[in-house]
């Protein structure tokens, strides 16, 4: 049964949205994997995808997968970039990955209009401004 699982949780490790490059038109983000721990993960996989209202329609985007492989301990990597536009839906982020032989996995999600400089922080590991999902 599901409650007979072990409650494996996932720590120290974060999804962002990242702030890349801004001009007077346009802005360029990226999604990072940041692990924070001093721990390696291993065989790191992420599913992406994008849902909600648009100009009162349901919209849904692709489910993007990504195997990112191994990230070091105090590491990170880059999972894909985003496109401006998808902010006004819910993003989801799928994490599952091994840690010392033990699977762990996590959703994170960023809620529609949550990636805004009112919630901009200094992101760790990679100097840039943007949302983290911790």
């Amino acid at each position: 049964m599901k409650k007979d699982l072990p409650q494996n949780i996932v720590k120290d490790v974060a999804i962002v949205i990242a702030l890349e490059k801004e001009s007077a038109v346009s802005r360029e983000w990226n999604v990072y994997l940041l692990n924070l721990n001093n721990k390696p993960l291993e065989t790191v996989l992420i599913s992406s995808r994008g849902f909600g209202l648009h100009n009162g329609k349901e919209v849904k985007t692709s489910i993007l997968r990504h195997s990112i492989g191994e990230i070091g301990g105090k590491d990170y990597a880059k999972v894909e970039a985003i496109d401006e536009q998808v902010f006004g839906l819910t993003n989801e982020y799928w994490l599952s990955f091994y840690m010392d032989g033990v699977l762990f996995d996590k959703k994170y999600i960023f809620l529609p209009e949550s990636v805004v400089e009112d919630n901009f922080i200094k992101l760790p590991l990679i100097d840039k401004v943007g949302v983290m999902i911790q």
